[in-house]
């Protein structure tokens, strides 16, 4: 059998496209030429009412797949350890509020996975619980709202993360956030800034230069390894992540913040294997062969550089709990539970696949981290 034809753009999607592109193009012809990438980034991803972000399909019928979309075991273990952690940090005590923070929410599944096993499990903490769902889209907000129906009354949006106790959760979202990419010059001994220009029509990546707090990044590489760096070798980094998690931190005031996402840690930002970066381009599951063609329609993702988020963390307070793999820490985590006799069953056929495509190597279980930091 050959390869499974690769589905036609439909014509909506095309159309949205292509006034990104306008818009785009516009955009670069008025600041003389090119717009850095992380520009380009944000506007094909999250342009409002265009951007991917606004029409994105998650699971076997969108461009990718989500520990969330394999099933609902993921938003039941999450709601299990969010009692044992609210208990243990003094929130189940009367009259606290326990309080969980979901930012990236896409479409509600996790949130109403999470409060229906809380419903069936732990009434007596789903009464009171505040599930506050951080979006600023108007478009997502009414996805959410949707699929939340029956948690009407349970259920708090915001455009930004108020000052809250509890623990502020986010699955495959900072992976998403707007990404900066150098590119090393080793014969002239400088940093080149990935730009984004036109020719013939075609978005084209292009050199600007470096400033601002992203020399300060580069300037922090050392000049032995700079010696030995090979000439086109990318280095990627998130100021947008890294700000992100430190204005969470800051709004904590008591509770952890706790993220799951593919993502490396310091000892490997510059592993050989990484010369070109981790930039990737995504649709129908397929990987895209130019991440600037057809904006709004490809999602747009690299790694998680883990090393420098869980330093903007705990420069804004925070104390590193763990950082380990979604395998390791969901295993640890579904133990405790057996020991605690609170076990989720039944494990089914069909939850023993969830939990394969959580914890297996092959599927989430290695590529993935979970960051956790707590403020004691």
């Amino acid at each position: 059998m050959g390869a499974p034809a690769i589905p036609a753009i439909a014509p909506d999607d095309e159309a949205r496209s292509l006034e990104i592109s306008r818009r785009i193009r516009d955009e670069i012809a008025r600041l003389g030429g090119a717009v850095p990438f992380s520009r380009f980034m944000e506007r094909a991803l999250y342009e409002p009412g265009l951007g991917y972000y606004e029409h994105a399909a998650i699971g076997t019928s969108g461009d990718f797949s989500t520990s969330v979309s394999s099933g609902p075991l993921f938003g039941e273990i999450l709601a299990r350890q969010a009692c044992q952690t609210w208990e243990r940090l003094g929130l189940l005590a009367s009259p606290a509020t326990p309080t969980w923070v979901e930012a990236g929410a896409h479409d509600g599944r996790l949130a109403a996975d999470f409060l229906g096993w809380l419903g069936a499990n732990r009434p007596d903490i789903a009464r009171r619980v505040r599930y506050l769902v951080v979006e600023p889209s108007a478009t997502r907000r009414g996805w959410q709202a949707r699929t939340l129906a029956r948690f009407a009354t349970q259920v708090e949006w915001a455009d930004t993360i108020p000052a809250f106790a509890g623990i502020l959760f986010c699955n495959e979202l900072l992976d998403a956030f707007p990404l900066e990419r150098h590119v090393w010059d080793a014969a002239g001994r400088r940093w080149w800034r990935w730009g984004v220009a036109v020719r013939d029509d075609r978005f084209v990546p292009c050199r600007m230069e470096a400033d601002g707090v992203h020399k300060a990044f580069l300037e922090g590489i050392p000049e032995a390894l700079l010696a030995v760096l090979p000439s086109g070798h990318v280095v990627e980094h998130s100021p947008g992540a890294e700000a992100w998690w430190a204005g969470a931190a800051r709004c904590l005031q008591k509770g952890c913040l706790m993220t799951f996402d593919y993502g490396f840690e310091e000892a490997d930002r510059f592993r050989p294997g990484r010369s070109n970066g981790t930039l990737r381009g995504y649709w129908r599951h397929r990987p895209a062969e130019d991440v600037l063609a057809n904006p709004g329609l490809i999602d747009l993702t690299a790694h998680v550089d883990f090393g420098r988020i869980q330093q903007a963390g705990e420069d804004a307070g925070l104390t590193t709990v763990s950082l380990c793999t979604q395998h390791r820490c969901l295993s640890r985590w579904m133990a405790e539970s057996v020991e605690a006799g609170e076990a989720l069953t039944p494990m089914t056929p069909a939850r023993m696949r969830q939990w394969q495509a959580l914890s297996h190597p092959s599927h989430f279980g290695q590529a993935f981290r979970v960051l956790v930091q707590e403020r004691p």
